[in-house]
């Protein structure tokens, strides 16, 4: 709610008509979309996501701590060609960091009309940044927990306040009419323009203010409701206080006190119903439909001839959002253009195909909400279901609309794939829909042959046979990337005909053979299928080959980052210990899991190892992922292992490594947990750096969260404390330490996980160490999708008796 109204009032001091509020997650470089205002939050999907090192004002804002102003379309366009060829419409837009002190929550973004050549007036900064920082300074504020203030979830959409629509107005009265004097409330005072100080009034100076062609109806209003026990009601027109005629409606009855003397009293109300009515009953004369919607999409008002157009039933249309209440109208081809209407303000037309013909739409935007109409239209020169003769004109306003939006938002949401599944991932999602197609292929090329990287919607098995095909085989799929020409054929028979004897997987259909050449190197190619014949367009020819290069570039692009995780896997899977230290009276465990999402590679990592003074236990986790993460990763188990081994104490350990930290890279920073345990006594000192409480699982299976105190994280502060910890661990007892990954998962407080953890723990048994280390990473194994990778570190203290069992 804090962030919604913050968004809100951000909007209407700078004159927006939209905006969105940006916050920080739990990953570091990820910013998510926590309030959009003033807009439909599934037409912006694509921005629900923003990476911090991404060129978008948003991104900047959010990493410099510092505001960005865009007076325009070409401002924007100079400074960030990204943003405007997503969003390609003129408007202006304001980005102010949400701030307080050196911590920076997120980004407050408005959406105003464009300024021309006019830079941010002084007074709209000033009350933009005032609203951030009020902001800053309230999450700030918030109770303090063991976790930073974050977004997770999807974006919550408000509606801002209508700025056009007078709110309707009431009034109660009373009107004697033995005197012929009527008085009333401040509310019926002001629909009417009289001062509460003359009251009462005449009732011929009410009948004054209502237009002669009503004032009967005012009289009528008398008469009937003295002579009945039930409410009459009258609609009037009536100069109104700001000299415009406005409609009323009075509704009267006779007074409870008029029950001995009836037709001497008259209570009721005024209602200003402004232009309401006024403005339906003329659109049910029109001979188009007519649609009113909210900015964020939802029906508010539809006139008879759009439930016939729509063929659906105004009871089914009012309060839903357009084009979900209508799905024909929520097709891909379309969505560009409400974000126009939405965006640039300007009237937006286009044509939609229906069974029983075509419909012409026309978009009309203002502050409060859109208008849209509808009405019979012609067939475009080129309609997509021809098949026999596509037209060779400019194409139909959906085939523009593709060709304008489609390459730009598959281009963006392929930023943002690394893998080469990912980037078919988002193929299959992009372009199957935008193009109605139901089957999708992609071979990659590898020393002369094709091999099938990705299929959807082909039976099972099909495709295996086309396999590992050279590149001297008459295929469709071979020859369009021997040419660098894409192939389409309209029809399954137009297809058998081309390459007599080829196995076919339908026989009705139709399919695209695109080349996948990326800066003249060939990669691979693709095939889009479809269920029913159909048409190409020119415009869709041209648009199905650019999507083919940018597809092209992006696998390019991942065979180059699978050689580099392969790289950093290497490097990480030489770091991490591979083999743990023998000593007598303890026993040892360690546990990895690296993400799955990016690199699949991290900054955890774990040590044991032999001081001379007792066994060191460590784990720490350094930001971020990838290769950087995994080489300072290294560095960092390697100072501490010094320091370790050369007998220092665990203060001094963590403090050199400290220091080491912000020599090598002042940027970066790390947690750590380090202690020295005593086999033989079972003392241990502990010293912590930002890092997760450690678990202690006692002999009788009571587990707890130990409370040692600790510094900051390395590598912020290099005069940091680090105070060390007395512990005891019984013969029997365990020790767990564990990185955030094992207890951290989104939407979840990290405490709930932690404690969920201390249970497992505590409820192990007479398992081994290293059954209980599987047992308390198990759930994690099963999840496909973690964001970030995992460490655990178990260590026992052995009972009289046997060693424990090998791990």
């Amino acid at each position: 709610m804090v962030l919604a109204q913050a968004e809100a009032a951000a909007i209407e001091a700078v004159g927006g008509f939209a905006g969105g509020l940006y916050m920080r997650t739990n990953t570091p470089e990820l910013l998510l979309l926590a309030v959009i205002a003033g807009l439909p939050a599934d037409l912006f999907r694509h921005w629900w996501r923003m990476h911090v090192n991404r060129p978008f004002p948003h991104s900047d804002c959010y990493r410099s701590a510092q505001p960005i102003y865009l007076g325009d379309a070409e401002e924007a366009m100079r400074r960030y060609p990204q943003l405007m060829a997503g969003l390609p419409f003129p408007f202006g837009s304001l980005y102010v960091p949400i701030t307080h002190g050196r911590e920076t929550f997120g980004v407050i973004g408005v959406l105003r009309p464009a300024t021309p050549g006019q830079a941010v007036g002084d007074a709209d900064r000033r009350r933009i940044t005032g609203i951030a920082a009020r902001l800053g300074a309230t999450l700030a504020a918030m109770p303090p927990g063991r976790r930073r203030i974050e977004w997770e979830g999807d974006p919550l959409a408000v509606t801002l306040p209508a700025v056009s629509s007078p709110p309707v107005r009431f009034g109660s009265f009373d009107w004697d009419l033995t005197a012929g004097t009527v008085t009333g409330d401040a509310g019926w005072c002001g629909i009417l323009g009289i001062r509460p100080a003359r009251l009462p009034v005449t009732v011929e100076e009410l009948a004054a203010r209502i237009e002669p062609e009503d004032a009967y109806g005012l009289w009528a209003v008398a008469g009937q409701a003295a002579a009945s026990d039930r409410p009459v009601t009258r609609r009037l027109r009536l100069q109104g206080s700001d000299g415009r005629p406005h409609l009323v409606e009075l509704s009267g009855r006779r007074g409870d006190s008029d029950r001995t003397a009836p037709g001497t009293r008259l209570t009721g109300f005024l209602v200003d119903l402004g232009a309401g009515p006024v403005v339906a009953e003329s659109a049910d004369r029109l001979p188009h439909g007519v649609c009113s919607i909210d900015r964020l999409g939802r029906i508010g008002y539809a006139n008879a001839h759009a439930e016939t157009l729509l063929a659906r039933p105004r009871s089914d249309l009012l309060g839903r959002v357009l084009w979900k209440a209508v799905p024909w109208l929520g097709q891909a081809a379309f969505e560009d253009h409400y974000r126009s209407a939405l965006l640039s303000g300007d009237p937006v037309h286009f044509l939609v195909a229906r069974d029983e013909g075509w419909l012409s739409v026309s978009i009309f935007a203002g502050l409060d909400g859109l208008t849209v109409t509808l009405s019979p239209g012609d067939q475009p020169a080129y309609a997509p279901e021809s098949v026999l003769a596509p037209g060779t004109g400019i194409g139909s306003p959906a085939d523009r609309a593709v060709a304008l939006y489609r390459p730009v938002a598959l281009a963006i949401a392929l930023t943002e794939a690394v893998t080469a599944r990912q980037v078919s991932a988002v193929v299959t999602e992009e372009l199957l829909p935008a193009f109605g197609g139901r089957q999708l292929a992609i071979y990659l090329l590898s020393d002369r042959h094709l091999y099938l990287s990705w299929e959807t919607g082909f039976p099972r098995g099909f495709l295996n046979r086309f396999d590992g095909v050279g590149l001297d085989a008459k295929l469709p799929g071979v020859e369009t990337l021997t040419t660098g020409r894409p192939i389409f054929f309209e029809s399954m028979q137009h297809l058998a005909r081309a390459y007599p004897g080829i196995p076919l997987d339908a026989h009705v259909g139709a399919r695209a053979f695109l080349p996948l050449i990326a800066s003249g190197r060939p990669v691979g190619s693709c095939i889009l299928g479809f269920d029913q014949p159909r048409g190409f367009s020119p415009e869709e020819r041209t648009v199905l080959t650019a999507l083919a290069g940018l597809i092209a570039q992006a696998l390019q692009r991942a065979q180059r980052y699978d050689s580099e995780a392969a790289l950093a896997r290497g490097l990480q899977d030489g770091l991490l210990p591979h083999r743990l230290p023998v000593v007598d009276g303890l026993d040892t465990v360690a546990r990895y899991l690296p993400g799955t999402q990016g690199m699949e590679v991290g900054g955890d990592w774990y040590d044991v190892m032999d001081t001379g003074q007792g066994l060191g236990l460590a784990i720490g986790d350094v930001q971020g992922h990838g290769v950087s993460a995994a080489a300072t990763m290294g560095q960092l188990r390697s100072a501490v292992r010094a320091l370790a081994v050369s007998g220092h104490s665990p203060e001094e350990v963590m403090r050199g490594t400290n220091q080491l930290l912000m020599d090598l890279d002042p940027g970066q920073f790390a947690s750590c947990c380090y202690l020295v345990l005593d086999p033989a006594t079972g003392r241990a000192q502990a010293v912590r750096a930002g890092h997760l409480q450690p678990l202690l699982r006692r002999p009788d299976g009571r587990t707890e969260v130990l409370d040692l105190p600790g510094g900051v994280v390395l590598g912020v502060d290099a005069d940091a404390d680090y105070p060390v910890t007395e512990l005891y661990l019984e013969r029997g007892a365990v020790l767990a330490l564990f990185t955030d990954g094992l207890v951290e998962q989104p939407g979840i407080d990290i405490d709930i996980g932690i404690e969920r953890l201390r249970r497992a723990l505590s409820a192990v048994g007479e398992a081994s160490l290293a059954d209980t280390a599987d047992r308390l990473i198990s759930e994690a194994r099963e999840v496909s999708d973690r964001p970030d990778d995992i460490a655990l570190l178990l260590t026992a203290r052995w009972t009289d008796g046997p060693r424990p069992p090998a791990r």
